[in-house]
């Protein structure tokens, strides 16, 4: 908002010409988010807690300890991150772009989807919320919305193609499959991050560092002076979509200050959904998809290992993993629930690092 009204004066006025800048935007926005979040964060908690009298329902076949540790917690604190993303999006993007308005629908449609389903699961209280099914095709939905704005938006053989990391020439035509394509890569990257959401702090840094990485790539892609030095496929307009990810690093680290071990509040699917979502989105849309598996590579982790643990177990009765997703496996063997977290954090890193040398690799 604020571009749309004073870059049009940059010219009588000098300081207004910083808003020219996606450099500057984002680097205000990711302030704007993190102030947005530490002076609403006290007052979302209270309100959380007046209405959740019991906090997030446990899951009794969990870890023993989650029962006595996490109970009385409040869910729901993806409305906080939510409100302190948007909220900064809106005011420091160019708000004609339309790669913004298509990632902001997915997130915004994932978090009210995750809203819903944490609803249920206080209502019921238990850890079961919309059914499966139901939340599958709705993520679907959304997921394709999206996928064909992004398509029309980037026109062009590549607004339909698949592009591949270290090979510089190769894309790979899907045509009218692309949405369906991209719609997969929303909703796996949503439910990646939403099984990871289980001890404090562990899925919002990833998701930070995931942020960072494709704020980078989105800046770059979106500069065709960068995009032709490094070989990238350039995407006229992407680059606004820095702005955004700037803002979810902010409102993410916002988060973290109150769900930091140990949590005054959880995300719930309000915030996981969300977050996954708008990362599937900002990779189709800067047509990384690939490399957001090896920077998102601790979400697809903990996604094999809920796969492989119920395969073998329909298979065979028996479990590979003491309990799905992964890092319930480490409690159950006794490591300390910050062990984990930082180990998993330490992960996350090297993974972003190995998916940032593919901006090189050429």
């Amino acid at each position: 908002m604020l571009y749309n009204l004073f870059r049009p004066l940059a010219d009588q006025f000098f300081l207004f010409n910083l808003f020219r800048y996606i450099t500057f935007r984002s680097g205000a926005a990711c302030l704007t988010a993190l102030l947005v979040s530490f002076l609403l964060g006290p007052m979302v908690i209270r309100w959380l807690k007046s209405v959740q009298r019991q906090g997030q329902p446990i899951r009794l076949d969990g870890p023993e300890r989650h029962i006595i540790e996490k109970k009385g917690t409040p869910t729901m604190g993806g409305v906080l991150i939510l409100f302190a993303l948007t909220a900064s999006t809106l005011l420091w993007t160019d708000l004609r772009n339309l790669y913004v308005w298509a990632v902001l629908f997915v997130t915004l449609g994932y978090g009210a989807l995750g809203f819903a389903d944490d609803y249920m699961k206080l209502a019921k209280r238990n850890h079961r919320g919309v059914s499966g099914r139901t939340k599958l095709i709705a993520q679907a939905v959304i997921g394709l919305i999206a996928s064909v704005a992004i398509a029309y938006t980037t026109r062009g053989p590549l607004g339909t193609s698949l592009s591949i990391p270290v090979f510089k020439e190769v894309l790979i035509p899907l045509g009218v499959f692309f949405p369906v394509f991209g719609m997969l890569v929303m909703l796996g990257a949503s439910n990646a991050v939403n099984l990871t959401d289980g001890l404090d702090g562990l899925a919002i840094v990833p998701t930070i560092i995931a942020a960072g990485v494709f704020a980078l790539i989105a800046y770059l892609v979106g500069n065709r002076i960068f995009a032709d030095y490094l070989q990238l496929n350039p995407v006229p307009g992407v680059g606004e979509l820095c702005v955004f990810l700037s803002a979810l690093v902010g409102a993410g680290l916002g988060f973290l200050w109150y769900n930091a071990p140990p949590a005054k509040v959880f995300m719930g699917d309000t915030g996981s959904l969300a977050l996954g979502g708008a990362l599937g989105a900002v990779a189709v849309a800067t047509k990384h998809e690939i490399v957001l598996l090896i920077v998102g590579g601790l979400f697809v982790l903990e996604t094999v290992s809920v796969i492989i643990q119920v395969f073998w177990y329909k298979r065979t009765g028996r479990r590979v993993f003491l309990m799905a997703p992964l890092h319930h496996h480490f409690e159950k063997k006794g490591w300390a629930e910050p062990t984990i977290v930082i180990r998993f954090w330490i992960i996350s890193m090297i993974l972003a690092l190995a998916g940032l040398a593919t901006l090189k690799i050429r």
